[in-house]
C-alpha cells in the first residue's frame, strides 16, 4: 500500500512541474468521457510523433520541422473518437479571449494540435467531447498537479481489448515528472491501449485482458503466443494519446525526436503496443525557461521514464465503471490481490 512504513512515498510529480505548462480536464460523466488541455501561454516549440496505425489528429503537419509555425499555445487529448477533435476549437477560442495566439496582423490565431482516443463503446456514443468541452477544460487549468484516472481524456479509457471489450479493464489518464540537472521532463498520458498495461520493474501486467471468469488477467501477450484467437477490433477503437513537456529550449526537430524517444516509454508499459487498432500519438512540448539543456539523449531518457510512469499512474488511478450500456469493467485495484498468472 501506498504510504505504509518502510515503503517510498507516492509520487506526486506532474507535468505541471514544468514552469508555463497548465493543465485542465473536463469530464462528461454521462458516459463518461471527456477531455484534457495542455497550456503554454507564452508558446512553446513542438514536435509529434505518430506512431499507431490508426490515429485521430489535428493540426499534426504544422509541427513537421520544416514546415514554417514554430510554437504552438495549447494541446487538446479528448476521448470521443474523430468527434471530439472538435473540443480543439473551444480550446482556440477560450485562448483568444485571453489574448493568446500567434498573432496574424488582423488577429490572433491560437495554434492548437489535437488527438483523439476511441471510448464510443462506453455507455451512449452520442455523448462526446465537442468545443464547449474545451473551453471548459481550459477554464478549469491551472499549474496544480492534475487529477488522475477517470477524468478528461482518460474517463472513457479502457485497456486489454485483443478478446473483446467485455474482457477489459478501465483505465484512465495520468502523469509524472523527472529531474536531472535542474531540468525537467513531465508527461501527461490517457491509456486507451489494446494491450496490456506492464510494470517494467516486474515484467508483470497489472491491467489489460481478463480471464473468461473475469476475476484474473489473462497476459494478453502469452495468450497471443500460445495461439488464442484475437477478437475482431475495429481499426482505431483504442490509443493511447500524450503530452511531454520540458523547461530545455529545443528546435522543432529536436521536439519532435523527443517525441519520438518519448514512445519508449509506451513500449516499456503497453504490450502489444502501436498496433494497427491504436492510433498512439505523443507530442513533445519545450517552453525553453531553463535556458539550457544537458542534450537530447539525456532529455530522451527522461521522456521516456516519464511517459512510463505517467502511463502505470493511469491504470493505478482508474476507477470501476458501469455504463449505461451495461457494461461492467474492473480497474487495477480490484485485481491487485488475484494471482495473475493462475489462469493460464
Amino acid at each position: 500500500m501506498e504510504g505504509a512504513p518502510g515503503m517510498a512515498p507516492p509520487d506526486t510529480s506532474s507535468i505541471t512541474d514544468v514552469p508555463g505548462i497548465e493543465v485542465g480536464h473536463y469530464t462528461d460523466t454521462r458516459r463518461p468521457t471527456g477531455c484534457s488541455v495542455v497550456i503554454a501561454r507564452d508558446g512553446a516549440v513542438a514536435g509529434v510523433d505518430v506512431r499507431g496505425a490508426a490515429p485521430g489528429t489535428r493540426e499534426t503537419d504544422l509541427l513537421e520541422p520544416t514546415h514554417l509555425i514554430e510554437k504552438v499555445h495549447a494541446v487538446m487529448l479528448a476521448g470521443g473518437s474523430a468527434w471530439g477533435l472538435d473540443a480543439a476549437s473551444g480550446t482556440m477560442r477560450w485562448l483568444e479571449e485571453h489574448g493568446i495566439g500567434l498573432n496574424v496582423g488582423v488577429g490572433l490565431v491560437p495554434l492548437v494540435p489535437a488527438a483523439v482516443l476511441f471510448d464510443l463503446h462506453l455507455g451512449d456514443g452520442r455523448i462526446r467531447p465537442d468545443a464547449a468541452a474545451g473551453y471548459a477544460a481550459c477554464e478549469a487549468a491551472s499549474g496544480a498537479r492534475p487529477a488522475e484516472g477517470n477524468v478528461g481524456a482518460g474517463a472513457g479509457a479502457t485497456v486489454g481489448k485483443l478478446f473483446g471489450p467485455e474482457f477489459s479493464m478501465k483505465s484512465g489518464i495520468g502523469t509524472a515528472a523527472v529531474q536531472v540537472g535542474g531540468i525537467t521532463v513531465g508527461a501527461l498520458i490517457a491509456c486507451n491501449a489494446v494491450g496490456d498495461v506492464i510494470d517494467p520493474c516486474t515484467g508483470h501486467p497489472i491491467a489489460g485482458a481478463r480471464t473468461a471468469q473475469g476475476d484474473a488477467l489473462r497476459d494478453a501477450p502469452a495468450a497471443v503466443l500460445h495461439g488464442e484467437a484475437l477478437h475482431p477490433m475495429l481499426a482505431g477503437s483504442n490509443t493511447t494519446v500524450g503530452v511531454i513537456a520540458t523547461d530545455a529550449p529545443l528546435t522543432k526537430a529536436q521536439a519532435r525526436r523527443l517525441a519520438v524517444s518519448a514512445h519508449d516509454g509506451l513500449a516499456r508499459t503497453i504490450s502489444p503496443v502501436h498496433t494497427m487498432s491504436d492510433g498512439d500519438t505523443l507530442f513533445a512540448l519545450a517552453t525553453g525557461r531553463a535556458g539550457a539543456s544537458p542534450g537530447m539523449t539525456v532529455l530522451a531518457v527522461m521522456a521516456a521514464e516519464a511517459v512510463a510512469r505517467a502511463t502505470l499512474r493511469a491504470v493505478r488511478a482508474a476507477r470501476a465503471v458501469t455504463t449505461s450500456n451495461g457494461l461492467t469493467l474492473p480497474a487495477c485495484d480490484d485485481l491487485a490481490h488475484t494471482d495473475l498468472h493462475s489462469a493460464r
